[in-house]
């Protein structure tokens, strides 16, 4: 028979590898489990150099049928073009792919309709937990999670009574205006990010209370709400530095924030790092490759995402987990420091 013609080679079964290695299918099927309980660890040992021996593959989908398990984790964040966000997630898949679990990732643009769909498309492929980062102040995606017990995890955001790895913000905001404090500003903007999240909120806050103490409270026309994004940093910055008495130090409450209000500093005729100091937030990899290096607020944002993800493994199966809060550092930068 030509060899265009030859019959394809049938794909070896679960009962092949029991037959070869003598021993009963349902033995052999937890041999290649996972968790080989109940088997010894010489069987084991055969039972999988002999599979891959033979090329045998494992039927996920029937090994989920039979377990109840998928071995899909979903994660949402509001954009996967967001730097930081990217980060988490790809340290997310990284631990998962480590741990035999696959992820299915969605952007839900920070829309609570978008975030509904993207659930519900995940729950309907059986996944067997979220990650979600894109949580707000009065968000229900949560508590509806909760209520049909379905596992989840918040990452980068926090909400009040739902488990979270997070940055504590909060005293990043303080570094930042320690930093600021110390460098002699007195009269400085933020650029606040959206205060219904909690990295806009908390960071804010810190940044505030800690100018407040040091007897030199922002005024409220020197905060400015805004997206996470580039476009609203540019947008922002240059309201800051048209006022009256612009500021001379801005803290931005995300780097890709900080690279628009670099933007609206060059269009004002200033130079960055001595006509105006600017702090960001996250550490992004592009900060200390500018022009001008960015100082930044430092999160570990790829320990955040692994964590998220053992701690969805610990919801999984069941075991109770408490929300993480990780120490930020601030690296200074000639964005501050000047040349």
């Amino acid at each position: 028979m030509p060899e265009s013609e030859s019959p394809r080679r049938r794909p070896v079964t679960l009962a092949t590898v029991a037959r070869h290695a003598r021993v009963h299918v349902s033995t052999a099927s937890r041999a290649l489990s996972d968790t080989p309980t109940g088997v010894g660890a010489e069987t084991v040992r055969r039972v999988r150099e002999l599979a891959a021996a033979l090329g045998y593959q494992r039927d996920e989908r029937a090994a989920g049928l039979r377990t109840g398990s998928s071995r899909l984790i979903g994660v949402l964040v509001p954009r996967l073009t967001d730097l930081g966000l990217a980060t988490i997630y790809d340290s997310i898949d990284l631990a998962a792919g480590q741990a035999g679990y696959g992820t299915v990732v969605a952007n839900t643009r920070d829309d609570a309709e978008h975030r509904k769909i993207r659930i519900d498309a995940m729950l309907s492929r059986g996944i067997d937990g979220i990650i979600i980062g894109d949580s707000h102040l009065g968000d229900t995606a949560a508590h509806e999670l909760q209520q049909r017990g379905v596992p989840y995890v918040l990452v980068m955001r926090r909400l009040e009574g739902h488990p979270s790895v997070t940055t504590d913000d909060y005293r990043g905001g303080q570094l930042a205006a320690e930093h600021l404090l110390h460098l002699g500003h007195r009269r400085v903007g933020v650029v606040a990010g959206d205060q219904l999240a909690s990295t806009g909120r908390d960071r804010t806050l810190g940044f505030r209370r800690t100018f407040e103490a040091a007897g030199c409270p922002v005024a409220d026309h020197y905060v400015i709400d805004s997206a996470f994004n580039t476009v609203d940093g540019l947008r922002a910055g240059a309201i800051l530095l048209s006022l009256p008495e612009p500021p001379t130090a801005i803290f931005a409450v995300h780097d890709l924030i900080a690279l628009g209000v670099m933007g609206a500093i060059r269009e004002a005729g200033r130079t960055l790092g001595s006509d105006v100091a600017l702090v960001g937030f996250n550490n992004l990899d592009l900060a200390a490759t500018l022009p001008v290096p960015l100082t930044s607020v430092s999160s570990d944002l790829e320990r955040m995402g692994r964590l998220s993800f053992d701690m969805l493994m610990s919801r999984i199966h069941g075991d109770p987990v408490e929300s993480v809060l990780l120490e930020p550092s601030l690296l200074a930068r000639a964005s501050t420091l000047g040349a």
